[in-house]
């Protein structure tokens, strides 16, 4: 399988020289990247096995400038491809040769923080973790913890509605979400949402978080903090096989506890994260899962016994609680290092699919015989508790045809997670990745109808163009 692109627009590609010069009197000189090896290091994002050349990349400061340069990309009918830190897993950022990247990354300040109220506003180019380090020395936090929440921005965080170990209990993006600026295809600068729960008139805050860039371009967004818990100690819990893991987590989450996090691990990922970390993962467990409760100690105690008694038909092999605040880190760097961890020693493609967690015992066996039988090797580490699956399938691209097995292998999976009543994405977004699958998903009436929506906002599919929806059968408002 090979993704396509369309085809640049020669008129576009002739225009270069003229489009970059209007660009220039928009945004500082620092701001504007034209040389062909600057501009290399956007032609990419986490998907790396494609790379398009930007015509151009502009880096803007402000809303201001933001709007300056849609208006005039808009005015030229030049295509804008939206950029945060560029680590989409699925190409949401990957450029077109006709095509603007307009990165938000210089746009990375806290504008306001209101501990009464529980808000901050930032610029969308903050990182996410830098939002929690922001209110921390009140003993506040940002919730979703996707695990690139070090370089991620808050602007890809929206578009592909990221989530994280935490989500189980508190949520994705969209959750902690109350207000975004959103400048428009044309330049024009909307105020969605806010600094309270709830609008007037229909979800459009709901309707841009999770877009992929193709609604405008977000440039500051209000946010929920929370205040930390007392408390939270994570425990590592290794079975026997994976089938009694999966079943141990729709058990506990059947029984009515909801956790911080439920995490599983099966053995290529236990081996490879435990080599990275050091966190004491049992090595001979065939899968292992981190569930972590929060409270006072009194509470994680009860819950954690509660929890394991849920587990005990479950034949677990092992169970260690952590013991310190250093061991909880060292149980989380493994988890948050899994995706680096894996690319020290393996190309690989990670996928990510949603699943009802009743379905889990049977769709860990399947992606079993489906990595079984294109010959590779397949490490499994996700959110279990959500069903948000991330199969990470392990390839050599200097060997011919194995990269295009493991696309296959990952295509198999993206289908499986449909047929079992689940669907293709949970918070990488469809990008160019899933894009050809979407009509296994959607009949052409949805897809129709949700192109109609889209065409609203753009009509000549200036945004980001070539990502979520197939190339054919596309629409114009």
């Amino acid at each position: 399988m090979t993704i396509a692109f369309p085809l640049p627009d020669p008129a576009i590609l002739a225009r270069r020289d003229a489009i970059v010069d209007g660009l220039r009197g928009l945004v500082a000189p620092e701001a504007l990247v034209t040389s062909e090896d600057e501009r290399r290091a956007f032609e990419t994002d986490g998907l790396t096995a494609y790379r398009k050349m930007p015509l151009a990349v502009v880096l803007p400061s402000t809303t201001a400038e933001v709007s300056a340069v849609m208006r005039y990309c808009h005015e030229a009918g030049v295509k804008v491809v939206p950029r945060g830190a560029g680590t989409s897993l699925a190409g949401g950022a990957i450029a077109q040769e006709d095509a603007v990247i307009l990165g938000v990354a210089k746009m990375n300040r806290v504008l306001d923080v209101d501990f009464g109220n529980r808000t901050a506003r930032v610029q969308a180019g903050i990182t996410n973790l830098a939002i929690s380090a922001a209110v921390s020395h009140e003993g506040f936090f940002y919730a979703p913890d996707p695990s690139s929440q070090l370089a991620c921005t808050i602007a890809g965080n929206i578009a592909m509605n990221s989530g994280g170990a935490h989500c189980l209990k508190y949520g994705v993006t969209t959750n902690n979400l109350m207000g975004v600026t959103l400048v428009m295809v044309d330049g024009t600068v909307v105020e969605i949402g806010g600094d309270h729960l709830d609008s007037a008139g229909y979800d459009l805050l709901g309707l841009v978080c999770g877009s992929e860039g193709q609604l405008g371009i977000v440039t500051e967004a209000t946010v929920r903090i929370l205040r930390a818990a007392e408390g939270a100690r994570p425990a590592l819990m290794g079975f026997g096989t994976v089938e009694d893991a999966g079943a141990c987590t729709a058990a506990i989450i059947g029984a009515g506890i909801i956790p911080v996090a439920i995490e599983y691990m099966d053995r290529e990922a236990i081996t490879i994260c435990e080599a990275f970390a050091h966190a004491g993962y049992p090595l001979d467990a065939e899968a292992m899962l981190i569930i972590e409760v929060e409270g006072s100690k009194a509470e994680c105690d009860a819950m954690l016994a509660r929890i394991v008694e849920i587990a005990r038909p479950f034949n677990p092999t092992s169970l260690k609680v952590s013991q310190s605040e250093a061991e909880s880190a060292a149980i989380w760097k493994g988890r948050k290092s899994a995706f680096g961890a894996t690319g020290r020693i393996s190309d690989y493609i990670c996928m990510d699919g949603t699943i009802p967690t009743g379905q889990l015992p049977l769709v860990l066996e399947r992606i079993g015989a489906i990595t079984q039988s294109y010959g590779l090797r397949c490490a499994n580490v996700f959110h279990a508790g959500d069903g948000n699956l991330h199969p990470l399938i392990l390839f050599d691209i200097n060997t011919p045809g194995e990269m295009e097995k493991a696309e296959a292998a990952g295509e198999e999976m993206l289908k499986l997670c449909v047929e079992v009543g689940g669907c293709l994405t949970g918070e990488h977004g469809v990008g160019i990745e899933k894009r050809d699958l979407m009509t296994y998903q959607y009949n052409p009436e949805d897809l129709h109808q949700q192109m109609r929506v889209r065409a609203v906002f753009d009509p000549a599919w200036l945004m980001n163009p070539a990502k979520v929806f197939p190339l054919e059968g596309r629409i114009a408002a």
